[in-house]
């Protein structure tokens, strides 16, 4: 055989083996990630968030003082950071508010000096005891679900929300 009958055989060749080699990788790619899905279908999607319900202390932890204009004698902001709630205290009673303005969401901050709750993004501006007064708010902070539990615990429950109609409901505030 000539020399370029020869290197052209090998040229064929290595074409071929090449050809082949891709093909079986192909069938292994394809079987790889038809085992992963199969394994992956045995670990469900599911998305993990922190429970509605959490302990507030005992009614100890929140006194009663001079009631301003509104009702409230005291807001406390122990658990806005981590809860989004706030809890106020009344002559007679206490509530929690959800931290969560109603125009838009945002977190509104308590305001000590002007005895009001001032969100910082569109100027909504809401009494101590929820009442909207002032910005585009078009309703009161809504109110969670509040009860005290066997062991002297105060328990809010963020997954029951009154909204200002149902701020006498027997569960959105506790008696005191």
């Amino acid at each position: 055989m000539p020399r370029e009958e020869t290197i052209l055989m090998a040229a064929d060749l290595t074409r071929r083996s090449l050809l082949n080699l891709a093909g079986w990788a192909a069938f292994f790619a394809s079987l790889t990630s038809m085992l992963a899905g199969t394994i992956r279908f045995f670990y469900p999607r599911v998305l993990y968030e922190p429970p509605t319900v959490f302990r507030a202390g005992r009614l100890e932890d929140y006194p009663a003082g001079d009631p301003d204009e509104h009702g409230a004698t005291l807001v406390s902001e122990r658990w806005k950071r981590e809860h989004r709630v706030w809890i106020v205290r009344e002559k007679d009673r206490l509530y929690s508010i959800l931290a969560r303005c109603t125009h838009l969401g945002c977190t509104p901050n308590w305001s000590e000096a002007d005895r009001a709750f001032l969100c910082p993004c569109h100027g909504g501006q809401f009494h101590s005891n929820g009442a909207n007064f002032a910005g585009p708010p078009p309703r009161p902070l809504d109110r969670l679900k509040i009860w005290l539990g066997e062991d002297g615990h105060i328990t809010i429950d963020k997954g029951e929300i009154f909204v200002a109609k149902d701020f006498n409901h027997p569960n959105a505030f506790l008696k005191v």
